[in-house]
């Protein structure tokens, strides 16, 4: 009962804390008389009073969060504030159903970017506005996640700063007590967000949408304010600032904060992590274009410079962004973007799939592997740099690595089931999955999740839920011996 309790307390306030943010939505749709007032108005009530009652009924419960308790928090929080961010969206739009208006907000709260939505630019301002700062404030909570909860649960936390990123990451780089490096992860990501907001006025965007799109690009969350994504603004400036922002914030939040204490940008360099991102990335680029120029898709190599880079950066980021329908290019770019968006984040950073680190660290096991076939007797440690990786983490990344598979097959297999084709059924739990966004054929940038069934809608809604949280989170509550004393 305590365990509910505790859940409920800590719900509560994290219920409040988006009452306020729904707030901020129904100002401006007073200020701007956009016709969501009611909707915002009725919503941030509604939250602000649940979140006061389960926080103020539950103040004499004990503090202490035990792992089983962080587990169901985890569990709870996420797959539970998706419900309070559908009611303004319910209230406004009566007509939408749940499940679509559910599917919305997890895609948003998990920094997803697939969208149930078609007609945008006619939205409300106060609706996009709220969609986007679910992207934003995601972007935030995947930072707190990573530093201040797992390591309650004992799988993670800031052992993922400073055991999973040898050489960029020290003891003494960040400060010492969870709370206060979480903080400063928190001032680095909003002063990137601030400086992108900037920029994105600069290349051209109005006030509005420099907003919008600086929080979906610094989150990787990918919401736009128009169907057409970023294509609807056809500026190449806008386009270099936002595959500059998508870059920065597919790095780990660590790094950027290393720089910014050190005021210099040597710490990028150091961190193999983020050399193995961008070299990967850049050079995906290149290569992307090289092949859709040769194949004839545009007449000349800037030109498919210009779209590959945006698009590839874009999916293998996770962020979900879109300036042509990359549907129509030739298999093998339009699938090695997916295969991009599985491995290429960095652990720290708003993106999703396996990150970067952890598929560093199994190829070199692999390689380890073969020298120990050809000299059997020789000890070798595994190392990235001069860091030696225990098998403590070695076994984590394996077990993590094999249930993110099998998770994909499953689910894919849940979607055929159901009567999709293989490539929309692959490529929507691949999008899903790793919180990239748009996937193709039937899901591809030209269209949106509208097309699925109720049935396929809850299978994407599970893998966006189950890829935010790093698979563990949930399917650690489906283990029987999790629910024994």
């Amino acid at each position: 009962m305590n365990i509910i309790l505790t859940i409920a307390h800590i719900f509560g306030l994290v219920t409040l804390c988006f009452s306020g943010l729904m707030s901020t939505c129904f100002l401006t749709s007073k200020i701007m008389d956009d016709g969501a007032t009611t909707a915002f108005l009725d919503g941030t009530l509604i939250t602000f009073f649940l979140g006061a009652f389960l926080f103020l009924s539950t103040m004499w419960v004990p503090k202490k969060v035990s792992r089983q308790a962080g587990f169901l928090l985890v569990a709870s929080t996420w797959s539970l504030t998706p419900v309070l961010c559908t009611i303004p969206l319910m209230i406004y739009m009566p007509a939408l159903s749940f499940s679509d208006a559910y599917f919305e907000t997890v895609s948003g709260l998990t920094t997803t970017g697939a969208t149930i939505f078609s007609g945008l630019d006619m939205l409300p301002m106060s609706i996009n506005l709220w969609r986007c700062e679910l992207n934003w404030i995601a972007g935030m909570g995947i930072i707190i996640f990573a530093v201040a909860i797992l390591p309650i649960l004992g799988i993670g936390g800031m052992q993922l700063y400073k055991a999973e990123t040898p050489g960029s990451v020290k003891e003494s780089d960040l400060p010492p007590r969870i709370a206060q490096a979480a903080k400063a992860l928190w001032f680095v990501y909003a002063g990137l967000t601030f400086i992108c907001m900037l920029a994105l006025h600069w290349a051209g965007m109005n006030w509005f949408d420099a907003i919008c799109h600086a929080f979906s690009a610094m989150s990787l969350g990918g919401f736009s304010t128009h169907d057409s994504s970023v294509g609807f603004f056809n500026s190449v400036n806008i386009e270099i600032v936002l595959i500059v922002f998508q870059l920065l914030a597919a790095i780990n939040f660590a790094t950027h904060f290393i720089v910014f204490k050190k005021q210099s940008v040597k710490p990028y360099f150091y961190d193999r992590e983020a050399r193995a991102f961008l070299t990967l990335v850049l050079g995906s680029c290149v290569m992307a274009a090289l092949v859709l120029w040769n194949s004839g898709t545009y007449p000349d190599f800037v030109t498919a410079l210009r779209f590959a880079s945006f698009n590839v950066v874009s999916i293998a980021t996770d962020c979900g962004f879109a300036n042509q329908d990359f549907n129509k290019w030739p298999i093998f770019v339009t699938m090695w973007m997916l295969f991009l968006s599985c491995i290429s984040a960095s652990s720290g950073s708003t993106g999703g799939g396996i990150r970067m680190i952890r598929t560093i660290i199994l190829m070199k096991q692999a390689r380890l592997e073969l020298f120990k076939f050809i000299h059997p007797h020789a000890i070798r440690p595994l190392k990235i740099g001069e860091v030696v990786i225990n098998n403590k983490i070695v076994n984590s990344v394996t077990g993590f690595i094999f249930l993110y598979f099998i998770s994909v097959v499953i689910l894919t297999f849940a979607l055929l089931l159901s009567g999709l084709d293989f490539m929309t059924a692959f490529s929507a739990i691949i999008a899903c999955f790793n919180n990239a966004g748009p996937g193709l054929n039937e899901v591809g940038p030209a269209s949106n999740f509208a097309i699925l069934s109720d049935y396929q809608k809850a299978v994407c809604t599970f893998a966006m839920l189950l890829g935010r949280v790093q698979i563990f989170s949930i399917v650690i509550l489906f283990v029987p011996e999790f629910w024994r004393k």
